[in-house]
């Protein structure tokens, strides 16, 4: 009898062959982590600079060259206005001459001079020249109000204002008197140069050259609205 032949058995399937995952390179997560918290940490201090600085401002005010001011006083106290030489002092004391006074930014501080124990009146109309221009940093009487009204929101100085009064102010120096100053703000005791004192809303400013007074004004009552 003859064999029978047997049908060949059809092929198996072939599988491909499987992917292996590619293992997590090391420090990956790592890193990824400290990135995310650089970029926090990033705008964390960028809101906190915008937050130091009003917005429009860019840096603190320049400080005054007293020494090169037109008309300082060199004689003992009152001390006028200092009007005289004002459109002169405007370029060294980085201040506007304004037709107007300005609202975008508008704060009111108050400032106590003495020498030896004695209060120095602080005189009307410092910065506001014979009704033909106003700067934006002005008293209107002799209250020791400060009236702080610019056009733009940006710092100024305490010493932008003894500059256009023309009274020197330094870290030893109230107008000739020089080597026993001292001053405070809202009633404490202060280091440095006041002249660098940024001005900001309702603070109480003493400065003494000598012997300080017996009671050191800690605030002052402004009348509503200012």
């Amino acid at each position: 009898m003859a064999r029978k032949t047997r049908a060949p058995r059809p092929p198996r399937p072939v599988q491909a062959p499987e992917r292996r995952q590619q293992p997590k390179a090391a420090g990956f997560s790592r890193r990824a982590t400290l990135t995310a918290a650089a970029a926090a940490l990033a705008v964390v201090a960028a809101i906190a600079i915008a937050l130091a600085f009003p917005r429009g401002s860019s840096s603190p005010p320049k400080p005054v060259a007293f020494a090169a001011l037109p008309g300082l006083h060199t004689g003992a106290p009152p001390w006028n206005n200092g009007n005289g030489n004002l459109p002169d002092k405007l370029p060294l004391v980085h201040l506007d001459a304004l037709s107007q006074e300005g609202v975008a930014l508008h704060i009111h501080q108050h400032l106590d001079v003495f020498v030896n124990g004695k209060r120095v009146t602080v005189p009307a109309l410092v910065g506001i020249y014979a009704n033909s221009f106003i700067t934006e940093v002005h008293t209107h009487d002799a209250s020791g109000i400060i009236h702080l009204e610019s056009p733009k929101n940006r710092q100024f100085s305490l010493g932008q204002f003894f500059g256009e009064w023309g009274v020197r102010l330094s870290a030893s120096c109230l107008g000739r008197y020089c080597g026993n100053l001292h001053w405070w703000l809202n009633g404490k005791r202060q280091p440095g140069n006041p002249a660098l004192l940024v001005l900001s809303a309702h603070q109480e400013i003493a400065i003494a050259s000598g012997d300080p007074p017996a009671r050191i004004p800690s605030s002052y009552a402004f009348a509503a609205g200012l």
